[in-house]
């Protein structure tokens, strides 16, 4: 699944090419993703122009000068294709600019979905009301007050939208790593002290995905095609039986159905 790097990516990737342009086609080529597209959405975005890009936890938005905004998540698979030779099976919606330049939205599994509200009403959309802060708003102290009294693992907590906000289980398990902390830790067991380590390696781990382009790992690509290479430099995912620096082996388990990956011996 597209995580907090690969959405950020796409967003500025989209940016580069939809910033101030003015949307001339707007298309769904099916009634639905995850769920159905919004019906009034042609109407709304055709002819209006995009004013900013922003990205909300693993969802990217964008703004019109006519008070919408649509909001998009990419599912399981999705991604967005620019300036695509010719339309595939799995481009759901199109785009198209007064530039000329064509964009496609495709989702093979369709767990994405394409929302379309008031600009001045998503801040009380209901999925965004019930986000966690985004990670790096995040402060130490912040994090220990949101995770005081839980008895779940640190790892389910962090994966916990609510606690924080656009985080995934790549980066979640490349986070503790790097902070030495244990998955397997009761969440309001860690310390300050530990949290001190552990903020700034979440930022630290987001911001180098985001700069190498995000991971990839099955279907994910930047909007140009492009591959992210995060996944060159992972420290712990999907490195079971692997050395660890440490002199330990990487080992795997699973919590909550997700798979965790860590070094019992440095990460305590």
């Amino acid at each position: 699944m597209p995580e907090l790097p690969e959405v950020e990516t796409t967003v500025r990737g989209l940016s580069r090419v939809l910033q101030g342009r003015r949307l001339t086609r707007v298309e769904a080529r099916r009634e639905d993703l995850r769920r159905a597209f919004p019906p009034d959405l042609r109407q709304r975005l055709t002819g209006a122009r995009v004013t900013g890009l922003r990205r909300r936890a693993k969802y990217g938005l964008i703004d019109t000068d006519r008070g919408d905004t649509m909001i998009f998540h990419l599912g399981m698979s999705g991604r967005w294709r620019i300036a695509p030779r010719e339309l595939e099976t799995h481009d759901h919606l199109l785009l198209a600019t007064d530039e000329g330049l064509d964009l496609a939205l495709n989702d093979p599994r369709r767990f994405g979905s394409v929302d379309l509200m008031a600009t001045e009403e998503v801040p009380a959309w209901p999925p965004f009301v019930a986000l966690g802060p985004e990670p790096f708003d995040l402060t130490p102290g912040e994090l220990k007050r949101r995770l005081d009294g839980r008895i779940a693992s640190i790892k389910l907590m962090l994966l916990d939208q609510g606690i924080v906000a656009g985080l995934g289980n790549i980066y979640v398990c490349e986070a503790l790593f790097r902070a030495g902390i244990s998955p397997l830790r009761k969440a309001g067991s860690v310390s300050l002290e530990r949290l001190r380590r552990l903020v700034p390696a979440i930022k630290a781990v987001l911001e180098e995905a985001i700069a190498a382009g995000g991971s990839t790992l099955r279907d994910y690509a930047q909007p140009d095609g492009e591959l992210g290479y995060f996944s060159k430099r992972f420290d712990v995912y999907d490195r079971e039986g692997q050395p660890c620096p440490c002199g330990g082996t990487v080992k795997r388990i699973v919590q909550g159905g997700r798979s965790t990956w860590y070094c019992p011996r440095c990460q305590r």
